[in-house]
């Protein structure tokens, strides 16, 4: 497959829909629910996109575009998610990760990038250099990865349930 803009924005626009459409009528203890405690709750996935969107992909496309290699990117917080977790509700973080994602998708798209754009480079403080295509394809597989991870926590509340189809269904056996 070849690298396509409006492919990528088009699967960053619609990941928070598809994250609210995951969990409609689930019991709210859910979205706290662990598949074990190294994992995070679905709330905590939430709180970390919101923590990625105010921190990550924009900061990180802008040195791309106007530092390239001259300024690197400032570490993700792994931990500060948890706090925002805690101090509010599953709907207001829902609600905050989607009107970010729309503001990031709108100016991206003010931002008319060129073909030559996806090439320039910045600097990763753990991988070194990475271009603008693969920050951007790495924006849509995070998301990707976290509904993911968001199906096989919802998936788990039926392990107990599945019988003998558990050996059939790999999400359980992760």
């Amino acid at each position: 497959m070849q690298f396509s803009l409006n492919q990528t924005l088009n699967q960053l626009e619609n990941t928070p829909a598809v994250l609210k459409s995951m969990v409609v009528g689930i019991p709210t203890d859910m979205l706290t629910t662990k598949e074990n405690e190294d994992r995070w709750s679905i709330k905590e996935v939430v709180a970390h996109l919101i923590i990625c969107e105010k921190t990550n992909w924009l900061d990180r496309i802008n040195i791309i575009l106007y530092k390239g290699n001259n300024q690197p990117f400032v570490p993700i917080d792994m931990v500060i998610h948890f706090k925002l977790a805690q101090e509010k509700t599953f709907e207001e973080l829902i609600s905050e990760f989607q009107e970010r994602r729309e503001k990031a998708i709108t100016k991206i798209r003010l931002l008319n990038l060129q073909p030559s754009d996806f090439n320039k480079t910045g600097l990763h403080p753990t991988l070194g250099k990475v271009n603008l295509e693969q920050l951007l394809a790495t924006w849509a597989t995070h998301d990707l990865s976290h509904l993911i991870q968001v199906s096989r926590i919802l998936a788990k509340q039926y392990d107990h349930m599945v019988g003998p189809f558990k050996r059939y269904l790999n999400v359980l056996n992760t």
